[in-house]
């Protein structure tokens, strides 16, 4: 029988990372392990890892499959009952894993996340997970904290614990036997809302969610790939596509029509504000999407067997028509009578 916890950082070419944060995530995880995965950097990481931490536990992969791939590989070779995932560019912070661990022993939970703060903003929510996650009807998702590009300063208005449609795959505590039951990260998706898809199959399993926000992490965020990098947008709007595809239970294709046309028109308003390469990277994207159809549609038929009526986190409202027209910029301000509970 597996047993104990497992902090797993992903590492890819990122010394200056480990330098920085490395030393307090060993020292606030004690008495739990800390696996550094590496995915075949070609800088000196594990040189400086072996060199620092001569008794730190280290994964190689042989290849860069990114972010879904590289964790899937790491996994395999590590045995626990329960895989913390963890980013290379976020401070922990004393005592941060105790609640997460009390929280994922209830029986239905698959995964839990911490409130998740910005690093450089200290007192303003991070990008990527913030306090929660969530989707619209439309599959666009959002954060407690974070709407698009509105980061909420934390007040203590989001410290309670909650279930929530996605986990961060920033920090995110997962049981392993559910990580593995449906199927790991997709590594069609190399990286970027693999972990989004992630949950909503957990969740049509049987599985819930949670943030618990007494467990708090800072994440520099942009990392490996910085958030203004075109490349960030393909994987966002070609993922956003594959997770659709294969996870959406009612009207398939009319619930893809209407995302494209939400994507062409976020398209557009990239080429009117000047940011060609962004506008390109969304063709790009739904081209990639149309050449990885025979691929997405195995992938559906897989997983069919899993009950299909996910509740938990789902607006059924628009988010882009609440932020953009309506000028919600707040969580707490949409309308969350129209949200699944």
């Amino acid at each position: 029988m597996k047993k104990g916890l497992a902090v797993v950082i992903l590492n890819w070419n990122g010394q200056n990372w480990l330098e920085k944060f490395l030393p307090t995530v060993i020292e606030h995880s004690k008495p739990h392990r800390v696996v550094l995965a590496d995915n075949a950097s070609t800088d000196n990481s594990i040189v400086w890892a072996n060199n620092k931490f001569p008794d730190l536990e280290i994964v190689i992969n042989k290849q860069n499959g990114g972010f879904a791939k590289g964790y899937n590989d790491a996994l395999k070779q590590i045995s626990a009952e329960y895989f913390l995932l963890l980013n290379s560019d976020v401070e922990v912070t004393p005592g941060w894993i105790e609640p997460l661990l009390k929280s994922i022993k209830e029986s239905k939970v698959a995964a839990v996340q911490p409130k998740v703060l910005s690093y450089y903003r200290r007192d303003e929510f991070e990008h990527a997970g913030a306090s929660g996650g969530f989707i619209d009807k439309y599959s666009y998702p959002f954060c407690r904290g974070r709407l698009v590009n509105s980061f909420e300063k934390d007040v203590s208005q989001y410290d309670y614990r909650s279930k929530v449609f996605w986990t961060t795959g920033a920090c995110m505590l997962v049981r392993s036997d559910v990580y593995w039951e449906v199927g790991g990260l997709d590594e069609r998706f190399f990286a970027h809302m693999e972990e989004i898809d992630w949950c909503w199959r957990a969740q049509r399993a049987g599985f819930e969610m949670l943030v618990e926000p007494s467990s708090v992490v800072y994440h520099v965020g942009g990392g490996t790939l910085n958030y203004e990098n075109p490349r960030k947008t393909f994987l966002n709007f070609r993922n956003s596509l594959l997770m659709i595809h294969k996870n959406e239970p009612k009207l398939l294709w009319y619930v893809l029509i209407r995302r494209m046309i939400l994507d062409g028109i976020a398209g557009l308003i990239f080429l009117f504000s000047g940011k060609f390469s962004h506008f390109t990277a969304v063709i790009k994207a739904h081209f990639s999407f149309y050449g990885l159809l025979k691929s997405s549609k195995i992938e559906r038929k897989k997983w069919q067997h899993l009950n299909q009526d996910v509740k938990t986190g789902v607006y059924e409202g628009s988010l882009l028509w609440a932020y953009f027209i309506q000028k919600t910029k707040k969580f707490s301000d949409l309308n969350l009578r129209r949200m699944k509970q």
